[in-house]
């Protein structure tokens, strides 16, 4: 069973209790903090390198337990196997080659019994999607993975995914589990204009859509919908509402997040390919709280195991949109009696097991677990 203990407030005092508590009885912890808490890499490294048991998570803007969001606590679960943790450090420096590499280098651990595969990323790092799907390349659709980004509203980098080699910056980290999964996944965003494609991009950044500047062409079509002007001033607080979606050849976009304004360049969380087509997308509260109760159910039917906890990846960015409405997102996924822990996440990671691997924006995540 896992034993879970959630901490309102936040304090490296509490931290330091509550892992040394768990690690005696537990083989492996999953921790999700709040950025608020204001953790120090300095205070926590030699607790995280002295614990015994295996280590995965990450400091996110907030977290969720049972019908509730917090913006200061932390999530201990504490879980009875041994989890197969796996690091890939440097993410934004490395080569597809390289990372495929040091990915094949961790498949000696992994076998038929594994089901479920825990994943978290520095949500401010380059190549994210690279590693996903050099991740994918390497599992395929046998198993069911789920996780999400880390990070700060501040978007700045820094350390942000608990190890037990320490709170770590720029990583890609996956754990190998025995516990059986389902997963539901649903956004909710409409398009409103587009194709356009993007003809020039690096990384995450969009440079030009229809040879155009980026920015000039999303303007003319954000404008015509939003309260007032987007600028440089108030892009964060606007673009929130209207991300884009790129076209693939299911009919769900992935939808990723425009985050930072330079000059008429665009950052989004996650990277995005030069050549492909996006829409840009707007949402409404009633379809994004029903694409969070299609998720919930999507998962809800693809159990056939008994459920222990519900793990709950959902992006800021719907948190910020619905605003007081939140709370309403969190109702609909859980579950009067059970156990749900999550996070908000700069982007979301996740399959079902049919479809391919993906890292999600703006898109709500529901992962139904079982014992091990």
């Amino acid at each position: 069973m896992a034993e879970i203990i959630f901490d309102p407030t936040g304090s490296t005092e509490a931290f330091i209790t509550h892992l040394d508590q768990l690690s005696v009885k537990n083989a492996s912890i999953l921790i999700l903090a709040c950025d608020a808490n204001g953790f120090e890499r300095a205070l926590l490294d030699p607790v995280l390198l002295a614990c015994d048991a295996a280590i995965i998570g990450g400091v996110f803007p907030s977290i969720m337990h049972n019908s509730d969001k917090y913006d200061k606590g932390t999530l201990f679960i504490g879980l009875d196997e041994s989890l197969q943790v796996n690091i890939i450090r440097d993410i934004s420096q490395k080569s597809q080659d390289r990372l495929d590499a040091e990915m094949q280098g961790h498949s000696d651990r992994f076998d038929a019994s594994i089901k479920s595969m825990l994943v978290f990323v520095d949500g401010l790092a380059k190549n994210i999607g690279t590693c996903v799907d050099v991740l994918f390349d390497n599992y395929g659709l046998e198993l069911n993975y789920i996780g999400g980004g880390s990070g700060s509203l501040s978007f700045e980098q820094r350390p942000s995914l608990f190890t037990d080699e320490g709170l770590l910056e720029d990583v890609f980290i996956y754990a190998y589990s025995t516990r059986p999964s389902s997963i539901g996944v649903n956004h909710g965003w409409k398009s409103i204009r587009g194709p356009f494609q993007i003809t020039s991009t690096e990384g995450t950044v969009i440079k030009e859509l229809d040879f155009r500047p980026a920015f000039s062409v999303y303007k003319k079509v954000v404008d015509q919908y939003a309260s007032e002007p987007i600028d440089k001033d108030n892009f964060f607080s606007i673009a929130k509402s209207f991300p884009f979606g790129i076209n693939t050849i299911s009919d769900e976009q992935i939808v990723r997040d425009p985050i930072v304004l330079n000059g008429d360049e665009m950052v989004c969380v996650g990277s995005v390919e030069e050549g492909s087509y996006v829409d840009i997308l707007q949402g409404n509260s009633d379809d994004l709280l029903q694409a969070a109760r299609d998720a919930a159910v999507s998962s809800q039917k693809a159990m056939d195991f008994e459920e222990e906890f519900t793990l709950f990846i959902d992006c800021i960015s719907r948190a910020l949109f619905l605003e007081e409405k939140f709370e309403h997102e969190i109702k609909a996924v859980y579950k009067e009696g059970s156990i749900l822990v999550g996070a908000l996440t700069f982007g979301e990671i996740a399959n079902d097991g049919r479809a391919y691997l993906q890292f999600f924006n703006k898109t709500a995540v529901v992962g139904r677990i079982g014992h091990a």
